[in-house]
This record gives C-alpha cells, sequence and structure tokens, in this order.
C-alpha cells in the first residue's frame, strides 16, 4: 500500500502521525508539502524538526515527482492547501477517479464564523466544486474537529463518509509515580495556559479566575506561555490587580518547553472559542496528565474530554468557565483523577500511532471491497453531525 499526505507545511502536531505512517509503510509513505513555513511560527521554533525526514518532498522544488505521487499512490490524503496556484486538488481528485484511486480529503470547520454563511450563493458555488460534487464518488473527508461534519453536512457533502480526526502531538509516557514526581509539590494549583495571546484564545479568562481564587483564598500559580497581541495587555491587567506574584509570563516558548511546563502543573486552561479548529495544547496538556477546562466550542474538545470522567467542559462563557476550575481549586483529587484519565484518553486512543494503525485498516478494508468502515471510537471511527450549540445539552 502507498499513501501520501499533502498539506501546506508539516510541523510538530503532524510529524508523529507521519512519522507512525512511515515506520508501517517505509518508502510507501510520502507527506508533500506545498509551501515554506510562514515566518511567524518559524519563530515559535515550529519546523525544525523537519530537517532530515526521509519522507518529506517539497512540491515547490519536486514538483514532477510530487505530481507523480498524487496521481499514482494508492491513497492521497489532501489536507490544509492555500498555494491554488500550485495545486488544483479538485483536478487531481478528479485524475485520481478517473484511474480508479481513492482519496481522502481532510478539513476543519467550513463555517467557523457561523452556519449562517452557508446561504451565499457564491460559497455554495465553491462548496459544490471542491466538495459537493464528490458526495457519491471514493473520496472520503477525516473531520479535525467534533463540528467538522455539521458544515459539510450543510453542503450537501460526504454523506456517510465523515470520520473523526485530528492532530496528533508526540505521545509522551510515563508510570503513574513519574507523573507524580514531574507535578508541583508546594501546595499550590499550579495552572497552565498555552498559546497565541489572541482575542479568540481570550487569555484574559485566566487573569479574571485568578483575581477570584485570590479573593477566596486558593493557593494557586498561573504559568502563561506564549506571545502575541495582547500578551502586553494581559500582562498590565495581572499588575493592575496585584497579582505579579501568582503569575509567571514565558513569551513565546517553543514546543518542548511547553511540554515541560505542562508536566509540573495540576490543571490546564483551554478558553479558544468557536474560532478555534482543533487546539493541539489539549492533547498534549492531556497527555501530560493535566486535568483540562475547556470550552466545547473548540474543535478538539467533544472528541477529546468526556466531562466529569478526563476533563470538564463548559459552555463559553467565563461564568461557566469559573465554576469549573473552583471545582478543582476546592477537590485537589477531583484534579488528579481526571488528569490520570486524560492521559490514558492520549495514550490509549487518541495518538499517531493509533490513528495510523486506524488510517492502514480503514485504508485496506476500502481497496479490498469498496466500502469504509469506520473504527468503533477515536480515530476514523463515524463523525456524528453535530452543531456546536446542541452539545451544551450533554453538560
Amino acid at each position: 500500500m502507498t499513501i501520501t499526505f499533502v498539506s501546506n507545511y508539516i510541523n510538530h502536531h503532524q510529524i508523529p502521525f507521519s512519522n507512525a505512517c512511515y515506520e508501517e509503510l517505509g518508502e510507501g509513505y510520502h507527506f508533500i508539502q506545498t509551501e515554506p513555513m510562514e515566518e511567524e511560527r518559524v519563530a515559535m521554533g515550529w519546523g525544525k524538526e523537519v530537517d532530515g525526514l526521509p519522507y518529506v518532498k517539497y512540491l515547490y522544488e519536486e514538483e514532477a515527482e510530487c505530481r507523480r505521487l498524487m496521481l499514482e499512490n494508492d491513497i492521497v490524503i489532501f489536507g490544509w492547501i492555500q498555494r491554488e496556484d500550485l495545486l488544483d486538488v479538485t483536478a487531481v481528485i478528479e485524475e485520481r477517479l478517473r484511474r480508479g484511486k481513492f482519496s481522502l480529503r481532510v478539513s476543519e470547520r467550513l463555517y467557523r464564523e457561523g452556519q449562517w454563511k452557508a446561504v451565499s450563493p457564491k460559497g455554495l458555488v465553491r462548496k459544490y466544486k471542491d466538495h459537493t460534487r464528490f458526495r457519491k464518488e471514493q473520496v472520503g473527508l477525516l473531520c479535525a474537529g467534533a463540528y467538522v461534519a455539521s458544515d459539510f453536512h450543510i453542503v450537501r457533502s460526504y454523506p456517510g463518509k465523515m470520520f473523526r480526526f485530528g492532530y496528533f502531538p508526540e505521545t509522551r509516557h510515563y508510570t503513574e509515580r513519574e507523573m507524580d514526581e514531574k507535578k508541583e509539590k508546594d501546595g499550590k494549583l499550579h495552572i497552565v495556559w498555552a498559546g497565541r495571546f489572541m482575542p479568540l484564545k481570550h487569555p484574559e479568562f485566566a487573569v479574571r479566575i485568578g483575581e477570584e481564587l485570590r479573593r477566596e483564598g486558593f493557593g494557586f500559580h498561573i504559568h502563561m506561555a506564549g506571545g502575541g497581541e495582547l500578551e502586553e495587555s494581559i500582562q498590565s491587567q495581572v499588575r493592575e490587580k496585584g497579582l505579579e506574584d501568582a503569575f509567571t509570563f514565558y513569551g513565546y516558548t517553543n514546543p518542548a518547553a511547553v511540554r515541560e511546563i505542562m508536566e509540573r502543573c495540576h490543571v490546564h486552561l483551554f478558553t479558544s472559542n468557536h474560532l478555534e479548529g482543533w487546539g493541539a495544547v489539549v492533547n498534549e496538556a492531556m497527555n501530560s496528565g493535566c486535568a483540562v477546562v475547556a470550552n466545547v466550542e473548540a474543535g478538539a474538545v467533544p472528541y477529546l474530554i468526556r466531562h466529569g470522567e478526563n476533563g470538564l467542559i463548559y459552555r463559553s462563557a467565563y461564568e461557566d468557565f469559573a465554576v469549573q476550575v473552583k471545582k478543582l481549586a476546592a477537590d485537589r483529587e477531583l484534579g488528579r483523577r481526571l488528569g490520570r484519565a486524560a492521559y490514558r484518553t492520549i495514550t490509549e486512543q487518541w495518538n499517531a500511532e493509533h490513528a495510523a494503525k486506524e488510517l492502514l485498516r480503514f485504508c485496506a478494508d476500502w481497496m479490498e471491497t469498496g466500502r469504509m468502515v469506520p473504527a468503533q471510537d477515536g480515530p476514523f471511527s463515524t463523525a456524528p453531525v453535530t452543531a456546536p450549540r446542541k452539545m451544551y445539552s450533554v453538560l
């Protein structure tokens, strides 16, 4: 079997999955990068891991070989591709269909800003060209987020052919003792927030909850890893509220250092809103044994977290978020239990190695029978058609 994954660029959220595919297929697996990584992400430490990866090819440097792979390989997975001037994905899929080849698309949400945008005639024409025309063809959709299937359902694309997928950062393995030894033991609740300081990620929630925890007498320390447009404003808010002793700001932090901070902390705050397509920091925090408090509207959350079992979910508003965080501040054993269950979720199911094995099983069945057979749960299981507000009913 030969499989090629095509996307704008490969990063530390995708490398473990590609490594696992290469481990299974050897020279039968390739990743085609269609454009260089943006300078901002390079400055954040992304992309350094790519050097020396034997399966990576670059469309802008090896166009003929990349196009050959896209047309001849058994399965091609088409991900996020912005350079349409270099690659017409629809045309490639059509040629693959003429050759009797199977294809998969990977997508985050079509309508993050609201499904009402689906009424746009111009947008519907584009969605038909890119997706709806393949509704009865041998093309499936991997949904990188819990609300992707709902968006594609609106435009009548991929009926019965939509499956759970996502990002798969590096999975680390610890014994319970090793995990406990890494956690801070000064008696305080150590909380981590990680990401770019921008409006959709709501870093101000961390400051507000810090103020409430201080007022209610809880011992805590909040670690803020990242930088961005709101960084200076958030630091000013911390100073204004007299919370400097309870916060540490790390600035732009490379992925490995962020994981080390998570390993030390007990709780992770994931405050991104509905504009967050996935949110790989959730995977990383769960793998680090953190009890995650997460907004249900972000893409990764309904796939990864079961409320009260391996994390806590809130309904977007700050007030609900504060209730969930205070549960963990008041009951440290609850946080420990949720963190251990979160760790098992990642190491047993939502990890690169498991996803790669499911990909190979899925593709082998498809090639042999012409049917797309979903997994029972986790990656490559059927993606339910669930609109964001519908998730509120499960909390």
